[in-house]
C-alpha cells in the first residue's frame, strides 16, 4: 500500500481548481561546483534519490533490452547512469550532458567504478547534431527534460531523439508531472529533500515547478514517436510521467540483483520505492516493478 501521508495530497489535486503556473529553471545549464556535488551526493550515498533512482534502472533495463549503443540525455554526474551500466554491461552507453563540471564529476564517477561500457560527450540535448540520424538502438533521459526552457524546446528535442532513434529502438523518458497545488508541490519537496543540503533541496523545488503537463507530453510522442510508444504516469496524480516502449522480460541474474539492490535500500528508501511501484501498478501499467513473471504492456495515454 502507499504511505498514507500521500492521500490527502492526492485527493488535493483531484479536487483542485486552481493551476500552478510553470516556472522555466532559471539557467539550462547547472555548472555551479556546489550545486553539482549536492546533485551526485543525493544519489551515491543511499540518499534522496536512491529509490527514484532504482526504479529508473530497472525500468530502463526492461526497455533497453538491445546489444546496441544507447545514448542517455543529459546524464549529470552519470548516478543513474552509471547503475544502469553496471546492470547492463553488456550494453554499450554514451552519457551526453551540456554542463563541463557536471561530465567531470561524471568522469571520476565512472573511473571509480571501473566501468568500461560507458563514454560520456558534451551536448545540447535541444540539438545534439554532433550525432549521426539513426545511429542509437535506444536513447533514454530520466529526470532531465524538465531543464528545457519552453515547450518548443521540448519539441526540438524529442524531434532530434526521433532522428538519432534507429526504426524501432527502445525508448525511456521520464520527468516530473505537473502538479496544480503549491501545497502538494511543498510536500514531494520537504519528503524527498529532508536531511539533504539546502543546495540540492532548491534545486529540487525548481525542478518540480519547472515541470511539463502530461498532456503536452503526450502530444509531443504522438508528434515524434510511433504509436507504439507509451505515455503512462502515476496514479490519478501525474507526479512522475514516463514515455517508453513496451516491457521486454529480464534475465533472472538481473532480476537477482534488483532485488538485492531494493533489500540494500535504508527502510524509508524502500517505502518511497513501493509507493512508485504500487502508483504505476495501480494504472494497470504492468507488474510492480521487477517482481512480476510476465513482462508488461502499458496502456495507451
Amino acid at each position: 500500500m502507499p504511505s498514507l501521508a500521500l492521500f490527502p495530497h492526492i485527493i488535493r489535486e483531484l479536487f483542485t481548481s486552481h493551476k500552478l503556473p510553470r516556472e522555466p529553471e532559471p539557467s539550462l545549464l547547472m555548472d555551479d561546483p556546489k550545486q553539482v556535488a549536492a546533485y551526485a551526493e543525493a544519489g551515491r550515498i543511499d540518499g534522496a534519490m536512491a529509490a527514484a533512482y532504482l526504479f529508473h534502472s530497472a525500468r530502463i533495463s526492461e526497455v533497453v533490452r538491445v546489444r546496441g549503443p544507447v545514448l542517455d540525455l543529459a546524464c549529470g554526474p552519470a548516478t543513474q547512469l552509471a547503475q544502469v551500466a553496471q546492470l547492463n554491461p553488456e550494453i554499450q552507453f554514451t552519457g551526453m550532458d551540456l554542463s563541463i563540471n557536471m561530465l567531470s564529476d561524471a568522469e571520476k564517477h565512472i573511473n571509480k567504478l571501473g566501468l568500461k561500457n560507458v563514454r560520456l560527450r558534451q551536448s545540447d540535448i535541444t540539438r545534439f547534431n554532433d550525432f549521426e540520424d539513426h545511429s542509437f538502438d535506444a536513447v533514454i533521459s530520466p529526470m532531465s527534460l524538465h531543464h528545457l526552457p519552453t515547450l518548443h524546446h521540448l519539441d526540438v528535442c524529442f524531434a532530434a531523439i526521433n532522428r538519432v532513434l534507429k526504426p524501432d529502438g527502445s525508448l525511456y523518458l521520464a520527468d516530473f508531472g505537473w502538479f496544480k497545488s503549491l501545497k502538494t508541490l511543498k510536500y514531494f519537496v520537504r519528503k524527498t529533500a529532508e536531511h539533504q543540503s539546502p543546495l540540492f533541496s532548491l534545486d529540487f523545488d525548481q525542478s518540480m515547478r519547472a515541470a511539463f503537463l502530461k498532456e503536452e507530453f503526450a502530444a509531443l510522442a504522438a508528434k515524434h514517436f510511433p504509436p507504439e510508444i507509451q505515455v503512462v504516469s502515476t496514479y490519478k496524480v501525474p507526479y512522475l510521467v514516463i514515455i517508453k516502449t513496451i516491457d521486454q522480460p529480464l534475465p533472472k541474474p538481473l532480476r537477482r540483483q534488483l532485488g538485492a539492490l531494493r533489500r540494500a535500500l535504508k527502510p524509508r528508501f524502500r517505502l518511497d520505492l513501493n509507493d512508485l511501484r504500487t502508483f504505476f501498478a495501480l494504472v494497470d501499467c504492468a507488474r510492480p516493478f521487477f517482481l512480476a513473471r510476465r513482462p508488461c504492456r502499458l496502456p495507451r495515454p
